[in-house]
């Protein structure tokens, strides 16, 4: 299994190297193929869950209303799937068009819309706590994702965008190894037992650092006047800590649906929401604080 993981992640690597520096609609098409899997994975997520859950509880109906159907049926957000669906390729012709974000904004309304429209029109078809979940899986999948897409876009975007997964992936690395060497106290007990105060706090320092050394070597020249070694480090120190919760956030909604991945499309790690659950809350993080902090003139 060691063996695998190293070389999916090799090539998840290089792969990333590929679409970050190319950028734009190489960029912006990898993002939305990512984006269309993790929300399919999400959705499937709650789909598995509804069909456990509704083999193991007797059908509940609403008081008043014997035709309503169970909220965990089987196949009842076909239609909202497909909003959501239809909602990611409008997404991302805005994201890769328009330059103003009031556009982006003007499609999360519609999608929204469109999935309340869908439960009025077809009720009791479906059920508030669906449309929830499918408007949930579009923002947390696509609409995260294409944050990479915005910083990438930033003035030095091509160097900014790294701070993403140095505040991801190497936490995740520097969290590991000092949880190993110096972990006594449990983070979360009862959601994930195995990672320590001690790891996390090994993860913001690490990251923090690796910043740090990042911004020196390679931001200093390019925002000159600017302390971008501290200004880094303070990007990527917060990137970590909102990293771990999207971690933990990912690890607690497997664990309410009762299951272990969610999906096999990258050998020894899973699906796209389980390699990239940590990146997906560093992205946005990262992209406005460094409008807040960064001088691009």
């Amino acid at each position: 299994m060691f063996w695998i993981r190293l070389r999916s992640s090799v090539i998840l690597v290089i792969a990333a190297l590929l679409l970050l520096f190319a950028g734009g609609w190489v960029l912006g098409a990898g993002l939305f193929a990512l984006s269309l899997t993790a929300y399919l994975e999400l959705m499937r997520a709650a789909g598995r869950a509804r069909t456990a859950a509704g083999t193991e509880k007797k059908e509940t109906r609403a008081e008043g209303n014997p035709e309503m159907p169970p909220l965990l049926a089987k196949g009842s957000v076909g239609i909202l799937e497909g909003i959501g669906l239809a909602g990611t390729v409008l997404y991302y012709a805005v994201l890769l068009t328009e330059e103003e974000p009031i556009y982006l904004l003007g499609v999360l309304g519609l999608v929204f819309l469109g999935m309340m429209a869908a439960y009025v029109l077809t009720f009791p078809a479906h059920q508030a706590g669906q449309v929830m979940t499918a408007f949930f899986s579009f923002f947390y999948g696509p609409v995260l994702f294409s944050f990479l897409w915005l910083t990438r876009e930033l003035p030095g975007g091509i160097y900014m965008v790294w701070l993403i997964f140095i505040s991801s992936w190497i936490c995740d690395t520097c969290a590991y190894l000092s949880g190993m060497a110096f972990g006594r106290h449990k983070l979360t007990p009862v959601l994930s037992p195995k990672k320590s105060v001690e790891g996390a706090v090994g993860g913001v320092l690490g990251s923090a650092l690796v910043g740090a050394l990042f911004g020196h070597l390679l931001l200093n020249g390019i925002f000159e006047g600017q302390e971008m070694a501290l200004i880094c480090a303070v990007l990527c120190a917060a990137g970590a800590v909102i990293s771990q919760i999207g971690d933990l956030a990912a690890s607690g909604i497997k664990r309410d649906h009762g299951i272990k991945d969610y999906g096999r499309l990258i050998p020894g790690h899973g699906g796209v929401m389980d390699r990239f659950d940590s990146v997906l809350f560093t992205a946005p993080i990262i992209y406005y604080l460094a409008i807040l902090l960064i001088s691009f003139e």
